[in-house]
């Protein structure tokens, strides 16, 4: 008799007895026995998959392999528990062991099958591994323990980024993409944000206020634009935004940008702008890997810089105002220059005051070329980087920046890898692909 029968018998006479009826107890017993008659139909067609049953080379040391008989094995699938039947070998020279079933089912070296693995690291990268342990229970009926989730987000966040890394090389290597449908405007934007790691990780390292207790995860972002609105705003195409980031150097990060710009179409981009703040690895790396892009500085950045000068030269007051209204006016108007010159002749006489100023000066001196904004308007452009700073927010710091988060930076690299595909609507397809192999 099989599970749903059974349970659909014991519900009719409790029914019969009380004339009530849960409708949630209903709706839970009949998964729980529908995932169980499941469990043993899954069992039974994996003993119909012929297993290999000859002799087999050692993948180690090359030695021909002997059958050693049959081993049993648990798997935690979608439906619950099930038992794999399978040929075993050793190996008589170095003593490996392999089961080529288990590569064949994809569960080699794991007890959790492709379909609960691909749950846990969806889960494990948008919450908590504790979380994605309840989750996992409440939602799929799946018994898995947090330390599990953890271990199989990691290990499928560290195949994306080999597999970037991978890509990575060849493209440094010359291997460039075919060249594909031509894109109007190609945006490449950079930013960093700090993430908390392990005391180890810091070991060395000074922070704003002390010993450092983060490392910067630095974060890129390619995305297209192919119209502006009625208005002669600009628009980014739906669904082109894609993200990818590490903890590392500026220079790894930035052959990293620019393979993904590569993929997305840089080399037959009608115009390819680059968006940053005002940090110097942002601008080192657009000049050395995107040096014929048009450069834009984030406006709000800049403005940010601005009112720092104003309140330097200016004490507060009508005529404080004033000066923020005109000097806003010709950063808008993109007229550097101007603050420039208004602003050295004006330096503080104090001594901190005058050389916080010129380093105020000096951030519009470095950056006025990037600071056109009338005329980057004029062309429908965009003038600020808040794609990417809501990357920093939503794909780095909402996971990564949890309370009491502290991270290694191998286990912090798997996962942003990992988030980075999800975001970018890669992951069906990194599935897809993994298991085509």
């Amino acid at each position: 008799m099989s599970e749903i029968t059974r349970f659909t018998a014991l519900a009719e006479k409790a029914y019969a007895r009380s004339g009530t009826v849960d409708m949630e107890a209903l709706e839970q017993g009949m998964r729980a026995a529908a995932m169980k008659d499941g469990a043993h139909a899954l069992t039974a067609l994996l003993r119909t998959i012929r297993d290999h049953d000859g002799p087999v080379g050692c993948p180690d040391c090359g030695v021909a392999m002997e059958s050693q008989g049959r081993r049993s094995k648990e798997v935690i699938t979608l439906l619950g528990d099930v038992t794999i039947d399978r040929v075993y070998y050793r190996c008589e020279g170095c003593d490996a062991r392999l089961f080529p079933k288990d590569g064949l089912l994809d569960v080699k070296h794991t007890s959790f099958s492709p379909g609960v693995r691909r749950l846990m690291a969806k889960s494990g990268a948008r919450e908590s591994f504790a979380r994605a342990e309840e989750d996992l229970w409440e939602y799929a009926r799946i018994r898995v323990d947090a330390k599990d989730v953890e271990r199989v987000a990691e290990a499928i966040g560290a195949d994306i980024a080999t597999r970037e890394e991978i890509e990575r090389r060849e493209a440094m290597a010359g291997h460039l993409p075919a060249p594909g449908k031509p894109v109007p405007v190609l945006y490449v934007a950079a930013d960093g944000t700090g993430v908390p790691v392990t005391k180890k990780e810091t070991a060395g390292r000074k922070g704003k206020q002390g010993d450092a207790k983060t490392r910067e995860a630095k974060l890129g972002c390619v995305f297209t634009q192919v119209e502006t609105d009625r208005k002669g705003f600009p628009v980014r195409q739906e669904g082109s935004t894609t993200y990818t980031g590490a903890i590392e150097t500026a220079e790894v990060f930035g052959e990293r940008l620019w393979t993904e710009a590569l993929a997305r179409g840089l080399l037959h981009a009608e115009l390819v702008v680059v968006l940053g703040d005002g940090a110097h690895w942002i601008w080192n790396l657009a000049a050395l890997h995107f040096p014929h892009a048009l450069h834009i500085v984030d406006l709000y950045h800049a403005r940010e810089h601005l009112f720092a000068l104003l309140k330097l030269i200016f004490s507060p007051g009508a005529f404080y105002e004033a000066r923020c209204k005109e000097w806003s006016g010709w950063l808008d108007e993109g007229k550097a220059e101007k603050i420039i010159s208004a602003a050295s002749a004006l330096l503080p006489k104090e001594e901190q005051g005058r050389k916080s100023a010129t380093t105020e000066i000096e951030y519009f001196k470095a950056n006025r070329e990037r600071m056109r904004y009338a005329d980057f308007r004029a062309r429908g452009l965009f003038v600020g980087s808040g794609v990417v700073e809501a990357g920093c927010k939503n794909v780095i710091g909402a996971r990564m920046k949890k309370s009491g988060a502290r991270w290694s930076v191998r286990g912090a690299n798997d996962i942003i890898a990992l988030r980075c595909t999800l975001a970018s609507s890669r992951f069906e397809d990194y599935w897809a692909e993994r298991a085509s192999v």
